[in-house]
């Protein structure tokens, strides 16, 4: 038995599972906000995946003296707003489309000319573009001989891995904490008592 009153003992054991508890909560805090940034930059990175291949293709093409419009038909037009399908919109050296199959709202969508003057000859630019509210588009920009190749589709589904990697890691957040709570409460139970000094 603790020779100390009881609301004493009370206030020792709660000071003992505090002393466990803070710095094993701080370790899984970052560690479960760690594997979030992790899955959320690997989701984020692999949606340009597809971009990059369909962007230097074409620019490769039209390096190669292929037509704009015999590489990108209008005849199948894409709207990111609704659809996850990729796109591809080619430019001249001005910034004015000369082919493409995106459609929003009626009009071609073209992303602010710094997005493509970012792009150089073997240097791609891989940008997070937003044409409206409510959609966000995964985009490469690839430079060619005579402007700029723009690939890009929806970031929808993205999003919604993400969203749900976000709650899976908040969920796995607090049941740790929660776990470490009563680990550290139980650890501070069975903690030796201090041995009074007898002088």
């Amino acid at each position: 038995m603790s020779s100390l009153p009881e609301p004493a003992a009370r206030a020792d054991l709660l000071r003992r599972a505090v002393a466990l508890f803070l710095p094993v909560a701080v370790l899984a805090t970052l560690a479960s906000g760690l594997v979030y940034v992790e899955v959320q930059q690997d989701l984020r990175s692999g949606a340009n995946d597809p971009q990059f291949q369909l962007a230097e293709d074409t620019a490769a093409s039209l390096n190669a003296g292929a037509a704009p419009t015999s590489i990108v038909s209008a005849a199948s037009p894409v709207d990111p707003s609704s659809s996850l399908a990729p796109f591809v919109i080619v430019f001249d050296s001005n910034h004015a489309i000369v082919a493409g199959n995106a459609t929003l709202d009626g009009g071609s969508p073209a992303p602010p000319q710094g997005v493509l003057d970012a792009a150089h000859p073997g240097s791609p630019n891989a940008v997070t573009w937003q044409p409206r509210s409510g959609v966000r588009i995964a985009a490469v920009v690839v430079a060619w001989n005579g402007g700029f190749v723009l690939a890009g589709r929806s970031l929808r589904r993205v999003e919604e891995q993400e969203a749900n990697a976000e709650l899976i890691a908040g969920a796995a957040w607090l049941v740790m904490l929660a776990a470490l709570a009563l680990a550290a409460v139980v650890a501070a139970w069975f903690w030796p008592a201090a041995r009074p000094d007898r002088g």
